[in-house]
Order: structure tokens, then sequence, then C-alpha cells
């Protein structure tokens, strides 16, 4: 039992490390695709197209797996989350809206000991403030961003952070993958009509970077980290896979100042340095003795 618990875990860490570094990787790629697709457009094509494929490869689960939760929290958590921070780098710099997802870890802690199931010790919430005291630092910093962009991002962590901790319990007992392909399916039957309000779907014509930008998104962007972190998540407490998300911001920040030629000074250079400090800090954790092994809250 606890070489296969340690097999799990390991599976779950590779996992939860691979979803952090595609979302990274979407960044950059969904500042590109806006240039040519509306913000929520983008959001709906993401988990339209990408739904029907994990259904399919998931189908024998999909029963046990859909439920009025899952689909509620697949609304919010996939697509009001996506499409705030689609919003948001319509306005803000990539390095910006990167960095600023490194707040996760934290509202992820905050909403866990108000749900009254915190396994955090002090070092970890010094990790968690450090972090914090980061995104401030790197939301302040100017350049290409803007505060109403840098906003609507620090939403979408909030967000992110609530889906975090109530993905916990929606994942028990169900497989993560089908959970994945429900909740797709209600972020795209949830934005649909919002996209449609927008009226076109274009900005104008698109150019080889924007295409492909977009292709990637609803492919390999949509399909496999969405359903890594599902993996994952069912296997460890929602804190620690609430750590692995900032790898979203290194990657993020790191092809937005090579690539975007975002301003990257000592002040956002400082703010990157809080995150990673507390992102070291954050996966502290107590005691075994001190605190109840739990993989999956019932």
């Amino acid at each position: 039992m606890s070489i296969k618990m340690t097999t799990d875990r390991r599976a779950a860490f590779a996992a939860l490390t691979a979803a952090g570094v595609i979302w990274g990787l979407t960044v950059p790629l969904s500042k590109l695709a806006l240039d040519w697709l509306d913000a929520t457009w983008l959001t709906t094509a993401r988990f339209a197209l990408a739904a029907p494929v994990l259904a399919v490869l998931t189908r024998r689960h999909l029963r046990a797996a859909a439920s009025a939760s899952v689909a509620a929290w697949g609304a919010l958590g996939f697509g009001g989350v996506l499409l705030l921070q689609n919003l948001g780098m319509e306005r803000t710099s990539v390095s910006h809206a990167a960095l600023i997802v490194g707040a996760v870890p934290a509202l992820v802690a905050v909403a866990t000991a108000a749900a009254g199931r915190a396994a955090s010790g002090p070092v970890a919430w010094a990790g968690f403030a450090t972090a914090l005291a980061g995104v401030v630092v790197v939301a302040g910093a100017g350049g290409d961003a803007s505060l109403a962009g840098d906003g609507l991002v620090l939403a979408s962590a909030v967000l992110c952070a609530l889906f975090i901790v109530a993905q916990s319990r929606l994942l028990a007992d169900r497989d993560a993958i089908a959970v994945t392909a429900v909740q797709m399916a209600a972020a795209a039957a949830a934005t649909l009509p919002l996209a449609l309000a927008t009226g076109s779907p274009v900005h104008g014509a698109p150019d080889a970077a924007s295409v492909a930008a977009v292709g990637a998104l609803v492919s390999a962007g949509s399909l496999l980290p969405f359903a890594l972190y599902a993996y994952g998540q069912a296997r460890v407490p929602a804190e620690v896979a609430g750590a692995f998300v900032n790898l979203e911001p290194l990657v993020g920040a790191a092809l937005g100042a090579l690539a975007f030629r975002d301003p990257f000074g000592g002040a956002q250079a400082l703010g990157a340095a809080a995150i990673l400090a507390g992102i070291v800090l954050s996966l502290e954790r107590p005691p075994r003795s001190s605190r109840r092994a739990r993989a999956c809250p019932a």
C-alpha cells in the first residue's frame, strides 16, 4: 500500500508539473490568439472543441461524472476563470498576467482554511504572504500593463482558487478525465451566450502566428493541462495542487519578457523573486503527526 501511495503521489506531482508548465505556455499563446479572436469566443472555442474529445475517451465514466455541481463548477472554474483571464490579457502584458497568477496558492490556502480543511503550517503561510506581496509589486510596476487588466486577471485567480478547493470534493470517487469533459462542456455552454452577444468572433484578418496559436490552444493547450491537473488534484490535498499553479507564472513571465519584450526591470524582478520564494515556502507542511493524512477529501 505504501509503495502504491508513493507511486500515486509521484504520478500526481508529474501530472501537476506538466499541467503548470503547459498553462505557462498558453499565456503567450493566448496573447497571440487575441490579436485575431475575441476573448469570449476564444474561451468558448477552447472548451467546445476539447470537450467532445475527452468525452469520447472517457465515455464509460461520463454518467457517474455528470452532476449539477460538477457542471456548475465547470462553468465557473473553467469558463469564468479563462474568460476573465482572456479579458485581462487583452488589457495587460503577458508577464503581468502570468505573475499575478502567482496569487492562486495563497488564495487556495485561505479558501481551504475558511472551509475548515487547512493543512498548512506557519512557514507555508509565510510563503503565501510572500507570494501575494510579489504579486502586488508586479501589478504596480507599470510597463505595458493596465490596472484594469491586472484586476481582471486577479479576479480570475480568486475564482480559480475557489474552484481548486471545490474540485477536491467533486473528484472523489469519480474519473478525473470524465469530470474534466463534463466541466469543459458546461464551460462552453455557459460562455457561448456571452460570445454570441459580443458579435463577430474575429477582430480582423488572421496571420500565421495567431492561427497557429489558436490551433495550439484548442488542442494541446486545452486537452492536456486541464486533464492532467484534474488527475493530479484527485491524489493530493488542494493546497499542494495549488502550489503547482505557480509554474504558470514562471514560464509565462519568462516567455513574455523574451518573446514579447515585456518590460522586466527591477520591480518585476523583485516581484518574481518574492513569488519564487513564496512557492518554496508554501510547499512546507507541518509534521505528519500534527495533521490528518488525506489524499482527497470525502
